[in-house]
Parts: C-alpha cells; sequence; structure tokens
C-alpha cells in the first residue's frame, strides 16, 4: 500500500448505502480501493493488448454490437 493517502469522495445510491451499512464489520472504503485497483489493472492490461492494434472506432463499435445482439438473442 502507499505510504500516502488521499480523501476521495464516492457518491453511491441511499439503497446500496443501507445495505452496506448491514454490514458495519466490513471496511467498505478496502472494499472500494481494491475494486479500483482491479479495474485499473484491467484497463492497464486493455490497454497493451489494443496498443498495436489497427481496429477503427467503427470496428470496435460493429463488433460490440453483434457481441450485444448476440447475447440478446441467447437470453430471449
Amino acid at each position: 500500500m502507499c505510504d500516502s493517502m488521499v480523501n476521495v469522495t464516492l457518491t453511491v445510491p441511499a439503497d446500496l448505502k443501507k445495505r452496506m451499512d448491514e454490514f458495519p464489520e466490513i471496511n467498505w472504503s478496502e472494499v472500494a480501493r481494491q475494486a479500483i485497483n482491479q479495474k485499473i489493472q484491467e484497463l492497464v492490461l486493455l490497454r497493451s493488448i489494443t496498443a498495436k492494434s489497427r481496429l477503427t472506432d467503427e470496428n470496435v463499435q460493429e463488433i460490440g454490437d453483434k457481441i450485444k445482439m448476440a447475447i440478446a438473442a441467447k437470453h430471449r
């Protein structure tokens, strides 16, 4: 963990906060830190994978649309 820490304000819906309050033994700041760190690791990996890609934004959109349609068809 870092030597110095800074505060970040996180806004959550009231119903989520109520559910979090049901578990006062959980360090929600640590849960958030871990989730943020995991997301950053995923993004760094994604960036390294796609850094040399020749796909255009349009290619990516088209692939994404096809994936969404396939998922929707599977769950009908």
